[in-house]
This record gives structure tokens, sequence and C-alpha cells, in this order.
């Protein structure tokens, strides 16, 4: 049961059991409640946390004191990487967006399984690969897009990081608040509201309470990616 808890976690998940074993008896396990507060700025920072299960939101406060958020992370995605590399203070904000369990690595114990394992090296590069992408189209979605793109752009990103995709269509069961989304998309939660009725009124999207399904994913990213 402890190897098929870890093999979830993509990091880990092409390495053989009994490495799993051994990675388990290092991690700690601990639970966040909805909006707790996992990681602060400008903490000094010698762990890598581990998603396992939940949702989390990464935030920076901009000048004027708003929350903008960077990123939402779900199920075996990761957090704290940046500073277990460079050994800085934390650059950003974690909380939680609902009750969480996270698996926490020291430093010196992720560093050794690195050099022992290059599959997690090669995983954990592939991953911030990708989040580095994902930064370079929020930042170029943000300078360009008007507010109603940047709300639908930030819907598909959602869709890519939490949803579940199944024939076509993409459910994301505990969609963000809307303020979440506002804040991710650098306008406002009216402005929010106003948006996703829209798309619901053309079909593209449904609502059930918190879960919002794509009805049409392809068609979705050929009309906002």
């Amino acid at each position: 049961m402890k190897d098929n808890v870890l093999k979830n976690i993509p990091l880990f998940a092409d390495l053989k059991d009994e490495i799993l074993e051994k990675i388990f008896v290092l991690v700690q396990k601990r639970v966040y409640k909805q909006n707790n507060i996992i990681l602060m700025e400008e903490d000094a920072g010698d762990t890598l946390f581990i998603l396992n299960k939940g949702s989390v939101k990464i935030t920076r406060l901009s000048d004027n004191g708003r929350e903008v958020i960077l990123s939402i992370l779900g199920d075996g995605d990761f957090f704290g990487e940046m500073s277990i590399f460079d050994g800085e203070s934390r650059s950003a904000n974690v909380i939680a967006l609902e009750d969480s369990e996270v698996f926490i690595l020291k430093r010196g114990d992720f560093l050794d399984l690195l050099e022992k394992h290059p599959k997690i090296a090669i995983a954990l590069l592939q991953e911030m690969a990708i989040r580095l992408r994902h930064s370079d189209q929020q930042i170029e979605g943000l300078s360009l897009s008007d507010a109603e793109n940047r709300i639908a752009m930030s819907i598909i990103r959602l869709a890519e990081d939490l949803g579940v995709i199944k024939m076509g269509q993409v459910i994301i069961n505990n969609l963000p608040f809307q303020q979440d989304i506002a804040n991710m998309a650098g306008t406002s939660r009216e402005t929010v509201s106003r948006m996703l009725k829209a798309l619901e009124r053309k079909g593209l999207i449904q609502r059930e309470g918190r879960k919002l399904i794509i009805t049409n994913y392809d068609e979705f990213v050929r009309e906002f990616g």
C-alpha cells in the first residue's frame, strides 16, 4: 500500500517498489485544512512539498496589496523546489484551497535521491520546463489579452492542472472560487461571474455547484487558447 501511494506521484512513478519503500521512510505527512497557509514568502526553505491529495494556490502580493495567483496545483504536484536548489528564502505564498495532504522531504534527503536516481531528476526537469512554458504564456496573456480572454485562458490552465478528461470533455470537480479565478486573470470577481454566465449561454461550459465541465475542450482551446 505504501508503494501505491508514492506511485501516484509523477516524480516517483517510474521507480521500483524497493526504492519507493525507502523513499516512504524519508517522507513526513502533514494535513492542512482549507485556507491554511502552508508556506509564506520570504520564509527560509529547506523542504520539498509533494501534494498527495487536495489543491493549493501559489500567490504573491502586488505592490498595492492585491493577491496575485501564479498557479494552482493539484494531486501529485510539488512545490518548494526553488529553495531546495538555490538555498534562498521562499519566493511565494502557498495556501490550501481545500483540505490537503502533503508529503515533505528534507533538502538533504531530496538532493541525495536526485543523485542516486536520475529518473527523479528527469521528471523534475520536465515538470519545471512545463511550468516555465505556462508562466511565459500567462505573462503574454496578461499583457496582450482583454479581461474575458484572460479569464478563459485561466480556465484552460485550471483544466490542465486540475481537470479530468473524459470523451472530449474536461471536468474540474472543485473549481476555485470566482475571486481566486479573478486573481489569476488580473480582473474582478464580477467580470469572472459575467464571463462564466456568457460561456454557459454559448454552451461551452456547464456548471453544477463547484463542478465545471468544458463540454468540448478542443473547441474551447481553439477559441481562446
